[in-house]
């Protein structure tokens, strides 16, 4: 009787992990959906650099060939929560039920240490979403494992046989092909635009060599655009923010890392949209990038980018020699890896910079007054975007681009 209850307790706090990682799979599958299709929206999970769902999110690792981890997420929870319920129609099942967890559990665990690695060590960043299906995840390891008393070199062959028991009884059988089907039909129909391949480097490398051959953005939803106009016309205006005698209708300012996840999305996203711009509308479109390190070394504000100021120096002397394009291109393309010493490297290889060292701290000077005038301008955070004063928040490249042409037309009114 003693362990008829603790396996009822297992099972029942089985069920609680995986309907919290349901739970919490789900939140973030709807975080996903709404950075696709609202350009204003901010999930309450960005806190800053450090704490954001989104740079998770609209990471190379936010995807696996087009599908949202997040959905991956809540079809795996699902699962689990499926097995559990199967499994209590009959005694055989049921005792195996721990193994069959934790066999589950396992898989998902090699999953989250990898993405845990990955935001932690590789983007830099937390995401408080995931941390929530990780932890249903190393609990339901835990709690199966303890559980689990046969040896899991016989768990095929029950399988098999429960398998089976499964087929000869109709409603379990339903459900199984109900949650297929719905699993599949999720998949189908998760609304497009995988953010993922935007932040590959290996991906959008042929965009990046080629941004003029770029294709027209799609027409947006006419109640987005709406909303995105709205926001922009309720914007207050911050004066002289880029201005430098470029003579341009409408100047946009990106205070930028090189470090940062979402800058090299956003470097990677506008390039081509801005090329497409400025072919369209020649001289009245200027694009300032202006520094803003997170390095304790050059910002008093701190962060974890410990090579951002060298790239940011790197490419202000790069500009002296004409290649900051390709400065830049190599720093985004190699930015998970960016180190001081392999930053010189580039600047020497890639731009032909001989001096670096002997020039670092007077460039470094630059590199803070850039610093010095995003403080005041309230940038906590990159990347932030003004155009003509209004305060951008991060949209996509058909969002950027509609802001843009709104402003053309505002000021040819």
């Amino acid at each position: 009787m003693r362990e008829v209850t603790i396996a009822a307790m297992t099972t029942r706090w089985m069920s609680v992990a995986a309907l919290a990682g349901l739970g919490s799979s789900a939140a973030s599958t709807w975080v996903h959906y709404r950075i696709l299709h609202d350009p204003l929206y901010s999930s309450v999970c960005d806190v800053n650099a450090t704490f954001s769902c989104t740079e998770a999110y609209t990471s190379r690792f936010g995807a696996v060939a087009g599908v949202p981890v997040a959905l991956i997420g809540v079809l795996y929870f699902a699962f689990v929560l499926l097995v559990i319920a199967l499994c209590q129609r009959s005694a055989p099942a049921r005792q195996n039920l721990p193994n069959y967890v934790f066999a589950l559990a396992t898989l998902g665990l090699a999953g989250v240490l990898y993405l845990a690695y990955a935001s932690f060590f590789v983007l830099k960043a937390v995401c408080l979403l995931c941390v929530g299906t990780y932890a249903a995840i190393i609990a339901l390891f835990l709690l199966s494992g303890a559980a689990a008393k046969d040896p899991m070199s016989t768990l095929p062959s029950r399988a098999s046989r429960d398998f089976r028991r499964l087929l000869r009884t109709p409603a379990a059988l339903v459900s199984a092909i109900a949650f297929v089907a719905l699993a599949a039909a999720s998949v189908m129909l998760f609304p497009g635009g995988d953010l993922s391949a935007a932040g590959d480097p290996a991906a959008t490398a042929a965009s990046v060599a080629d941004t003029q051959a770029a294709a027209p953005s799609q027409p947006l939803p006419p109640g987005a655009l709406r909303e995105l106009e709205d926001f922009l016309a309720a914007q207050p205006r911050v004066p002289n923010v880029g201005a430098g005698g470029s003579g341009a209708d409408v100047v946009i300012v990106k205070f930028n890392d090189y470090m940062c996840p979402p800058c090299g999305l956003t470097f990677r996203e506008y390039k081509p949209v801005l090329a497409r711009l400025q072919k369209a509308h020649p001289g009245r479109i200027a694009y300032i990038t202006k520094d803003f390190p997170l390095d304790p070394e050059c910002n008093s504000l701190g962060g974890g980018h410990l090579a951002a100021c060298e790239a940011a120096a790197a490419v202000r002397l790069a500009r002296e020699k004409g290649r900051a394009d390709q400065m830049e291109d190599w720093l985004f393309a190699n930015q998970t890896t960016l180190t001081p010493e392999n930053v010189k490297q580039a600047a020497s290889t890639v731009a032909g910079v001989a001096d670096f060292d002997a020039r670092y701290a007077k460039t470094l000077d630059l590199v803070r007054a850039d610093v010095a005038q995003g403080v005041q301008l309230g940038v906590r955070g990159t990347p932030t975007f003004f155009m003509n004063g209004i305060k951008l928040p991060n949209l996509r490249g058909e969002f950027f681009e509609a802001a843009v042409e709104w402003e053309l037309r505002r000021l040819a009114k």
